[in-house]
C-alpha cells in the first residue's frame, strides 16, 4: 500500500513517499503492460466493454507520438495516465484521455503524481498545453483539476458522450442524465501551474466575477433521486454557458462543506 508523508508544501505532500514503498512512474511500452492498463481501466471505470479503450488504442497512440505513463509498486500497476497527441490552439499538444488509479491506491496522491509526471514528460518534448474533460457536477474532480493542478476552464460541451439513463426509485421512470463535460486546459508554464509544480501556494490576486455552486456528492444524489440530479445538471449547464458567453474563465474552485463552487474571472 502506498503511504504518503505529510508535508506543508503542496507538491511535496503529493510526491514524497516513505522509504518502504517502491512506487515508480515509467512509460508503459510492451503489449503486456498496455493490456494491464486495459484491465485496470475495466476495474476502475466499470464501463461497458464496448466503451473500453482496447490495447490497439494504446499502441496506436504511442506510435502516433503519445505515451502512457504507469505507476508501479513492486511490479504491480497501481495507476496510469494516457496522453494522446493533438494539435490544439495552433500548437502541438496532448489530450489526456484518461487517468485511472486502482481503488486501494486512491486518495493517496497517486493521481496527482501521475499528472505531474505527465507535465514533466510533455515539457521535455516541447509541449506546453494539455487538455482533458471532466464532469461539471463532480466537486472532487473540480477541486483537483483547478486547485491541485492549476487547470482552467473556458469550454462547456452538452451531452458530450450521449445520454446516460438512471431509474427513479420512486416512480420507476427512466431519467436521461446528461454527459455534459467541462474542458480542463492545463497551461503547463502558467504562473499558477508553475507555482504548484514548485510546491508553492498560489493565491489568485483578483476577486471572482461570479460563482457557480454545485454539491459535494452528486453521485449520492443521483442514486437517491435521479430527477434531482438531472435538475442540478441543467442548472449548472445554464450558468456555465451564460458565464462563458460573457468571457468568464473558471480559474478556481472553493471547497466547502455547504457551498462548494467554481470561481470565475473576467479575462
Amino acid at each position: 500500500m502506498l503511504k504518503l508523508r505529510k508535508f506543508q508544501q503542496a507538491r511535496t505532500d503529493i510526491l514524497a513517499v516513505t522509504v518502504e514503498t517502491e512506487i515508480q512512474i515509467r512509460e508503459c511500452v510492451t503489449l503486456d503492460e498496455l493490456a494491464e492498463c486495459v484491465e485496470l481501466q475495466r476495474e476502475v471505470f466499470e464501463l461497458p466493454e464496448v466503451e473500453l479503450s482496447p490495447v490497439r488504442h494504446f499502441v496506436v497512440t504511442r506510435n502516433a507520438g503519445g505515451f502512457t505513463l504507469g505507476a508501479y509498486e513492486n511490479g504491480k500497476l497501481a495507476g496510469y495516465t494516457l496522453s494522446v497527441p493533438a494539435f490544439l490552439r495552433g500548437e502541438r499538444a496532448f489530450y489526456s484521455h484518461m487517468t485511472g488509479v486502482r481503488k486501494e491506491y486512491q486518495s493517496l496522491g497517486l493521481g496527482a503524481r501521475l499528472k505531474w509526471a505527465q507535465r514533466d514528460r510533455a515539457l521535455a518534448e516541447g509541449v506546453r498545453y494539455i487538455k482533458w474533460t471532466f464532469e461539471p457536477v463532480k466537486a472532487r474532480n473540480a477541486y483537483f483539476n483547478l486547485e491541485k493542478l492549476g487547470a482552467e476552464i473556458r469550454e462547456y460541451q452538452r451531452n458530450f458522450y450521449g445520454t446516460d439513463y438512471a431509474v427513479s426509485a420512486e416512480s420507476g421512470k427512466r431519467i436521461g442524465l446528461q454527459s455534459d463535460r467541462l474542458f480542463a486546459e492545463w497551461h503547463l508554464e502558467s504562473p499558477k501551474v508553475s507555482a504548484l509544480a514548485a510546491g508553492e501556494k498560489y493565491v489568485e490576486p483578483r476577486k471572482p466575477s461570479t460563482e457557480i455552486e454545485i454539491i459535494n456528492d452528486w453521485s449520492s444524489l443521483v442514486a437517491s433521486d435521479p430527477a434531482a440530479g438531472l435538475e442540478l445538471q441543467l442548472r449548472v449547464r445554464t450558468e456555465f454557458e451564460a458565464a462563458i458567453a460573457q468571457g468568464l474563465t473558471a480559474r478556481g474552485f472553493r471547497r466547502d462543506d455547504e457551498h462548494p463552487a467554481y470561481l470565475l474571472y473576467q479575462d
